[in-house]
């Protein structure tokens, strides 16, 4: 990073929600040298945000971290662009795919949180290790780069209230279901907020998307409530975002 002749560093190395790993060094370096970067590394945001904030403006360098939330769904961009003229009141949605898959199946099946786990598995869905997604880990490290990029806080991930999926029963599923619900893992942010939990959601709410969808829902001052749904995993769903933030530091 501090040897090779180039303006942009692509920072995609493993999260780690502790430390922030061996991406936190390399992006200390490409600022202090005047790169710009972008990454999808999350752990960096949901640890440390403003203070990468401040070392990149000392040295003049841009940052982006779209792929870092959302997928193909370009929930940062939206609201820092295309709402900047708004005051945003809060952020509502489903930011991991991968419960969202289970808690579908479990619906449609009528079936164990164990059995839709171990299939979400076989497909690839679902990590051989999914305590991060089930447990609400990375839905909260996702809804701490909203809190501290768009509400201006400093928090961690261990600042949000957190409930995982492993506790939900298909029996408690069934019963939503027959009041017009299902159960959401549903994420949520606003200045004096910031939690992810099971919610029940309306059937045909536009936050009750099945599947590996993400949508996220924000509310504003002057546009209302604008809701955007998109693929939020996979490997190629994340390099598309990467290439639209490398797109846009072209452009500026």
């Amino acid at each position: 990073i501090t040897n090779i002749d180039h303006e942009l560093v692509i920072e995609t190395t493993p999260t780690d929600i502790d430390t922030g790993g061996v991406g936190l060094p390399n992006m200390l370096a490409a600022f202090e040298h005047g790169r710009d970067v972008v990454t999808s590394n999350k752990g960096l945001f949901a640890l440390k945000y403003r203070e990468l904030a401040k070392i990149a403006s000392e040295n003049n360098s841009n940052f982006k971290f779209e792929a870092t939330v959302g997928g193909a769904m370009p929930i940062i961009n939206l609201v820092r662009d295309v709402l900047a003229g708004n005051d945003i009141i809060s952020i509502k949605g489903i930011l991991n795919g991968t419960c969202n898959y289970i808690l579908t199946r479990m619906m449609e099946e009528q079936a164990s949180y164990e059995q839709m786990l171990a299939e979400s598995q076989e497909l690839g869905i679902a990590e051989t290790d999914p305590t991060y997604d089930v447990e609400g880990i990375d839905a909260a490290c996702k809804l701490v780069i909203l809190a501290n990029s768009i509400f201006d806080m400093d928090a961690t991930y261990k600042d949000v209230d957190v409930t995982g999926i492993t506790k939900i029963t298909p029996e408690s599923l069934m019963l939503a279901q027959d009041d017009g619900y299902v159960v959401k893992l549903i994420g949520e942010v606003k200045k004096d907020l910031i939690r992810v939990g099971p919610r029940l959601v309306p059937v045909g709410h536009p936050l009750a998307v099945g599947g590996t969808l993400n949508v996220a829902s924000v509310q504003t001052d002057l546009a209302g409530t604008v809701t955007i749904t998109g693929r939020g995993a996979g490997s190629i769903e994340t390099a598309s975002a990467i290439i639209s933030d490398i797109i846009a530091i072209y452009r500026t």
